[in-house]
C-alpha cells in the first residue's frame, strides 16, 4: 500500500485516503444544499435571504452554515456592506465558478434524466425493470 503524504495532497488531492482534505470539500460541494447553493449563485449574485427564496426549504441555518463552508473552501465570496439594517451579498469567485459548472451540470443531467430514473424506481429497481 503506498503512503500519500500531505505533501503530496497538496499538489493534488487524493479522495480515496482518508485523512485527505478533498473528501471534506467534496462533502461540501456535493451536499444537498452545498449544490444548490452553488447553482443559484451561478445565475447571479445573491442576498441571503433571495437566496434563501430561491434554495426552496432550505433552514437558515442550513444556509448559514453551508455558505461558511463554501466561503472558507474559497468558492463563495461574501461582501457586507456598512448599513443598517446589514446588507450582504454572495457570489462565486472564480474557483467557485468552476466548481459551479461541474455541478450545474450534474444538476442538469439529472433533472434531463428524472423521467428515466422515477420509472426505475417505480419499477421497484433495476432488477426488477428488467
Amino acid at each position: 500500500m503506498e503512503v500519500v503524504t500531505l505533501s503530496d495532497q497538496m499538489r493534488r488531492g487524493e479522495l480515496f485516503c482518508v485523512q485527505c482534505p478533498s473528501r471534506e470539500i467534496l462533502k461540501h460541494v456535493t451536499s444537498q444544499w452545498g449544490v444548490l447553493v452553488l447553482v443559484a449563485l451561478m445565475e447571479k449574485t445573491h442576498r441571503f435571504s433571495e437566496l434563501r427564496r430561491k434554495v426552496g426549504g432550505v433552514s437558515e441555518k442550513m444556509l448559514a452554515q453551508t455558505l461558511q463552508y463554501l466561503e472558507r473552501d474559497g468558492f463563495v465570496d461574501r461582501v457586507s456592506f456598512p448599513v443598517v439594517p446589514p446588507h450582504v451579498e454572495y457570489s462565486l469567485t472564480p474557483l467557485g465558478r468552476a466548481i459551479g459548472e461541474k455541478v450545474a451540470a450534474l444538476a442538469d443531467w439529472i433533472e434531463s434524466n428524472l423521467p428515466s430514473i422515477m420509472a426505475v424506481q417505480q419499477a421497484g429497481g433495476p432488477e426488477e425493470a428488467e
